[in-house]
């Protein structure tokens, strides 16, 4: 597990501005909807000051196996098409949220019931929330 110290010091990439219209957020978002992620949505946390990320992207998996494709092959598409690799990823042996950090944009791939429980949307409701699904 990574130190606090090094979490709080982790600073947003400023050399490319991420939107909505950005290549590796596209490439994401389609990456889920391939796998049929469900109830797919965007938290946009640039105007928070206190978010560590510009963008939260969640979707649901209702197995385990859905869950780890869907974040596969988010990364296998990130990497492929724009070039970038996750800095940090977790959850894959428990394997009932699996989070995938871009620096920029942390995708969150949960159970129906963590979802729930976790109430994500809820936390960030300072943010602006689009939805994704097909």
């Amino acid at each position: 597990m990574e130190p606090l110290s090094a979490i709080t010091n982790r600073t947003k990439t400023t050399t490319t501005q991420i939107t909505r219209n950005s290549k590796i957020f596209k490439t994401i978002i389609q990456a889920i909807q391939d796998k049929k992620g469900e109830n797919i949505i965007s938290l946009d946390l640039r105007k928070i000051h206190e978010a560590a990320t510009d963008f939260f992207i969640i979707c649901e998996a209702n197995n385990i196996t859905q869950l780890r494709a869907i974040a596969d092959n988010v990364e296998y598409e990130v990497k492929t098409k724009c070039a970038e690799w996750a800095y940090k990823s977790e959850g894959k042996t428990a394997a009932q949220w699996l989070l995938i950090d871009y620096i920029n944009i942390v995708v969150h791939v949960m159970h129906p019931d963590s979802r729930k429980f976790y109430q994500l949307e809820e936390m960030w409701s300072d943010a602006d929330v689009k939805m994704h699904d097909l």
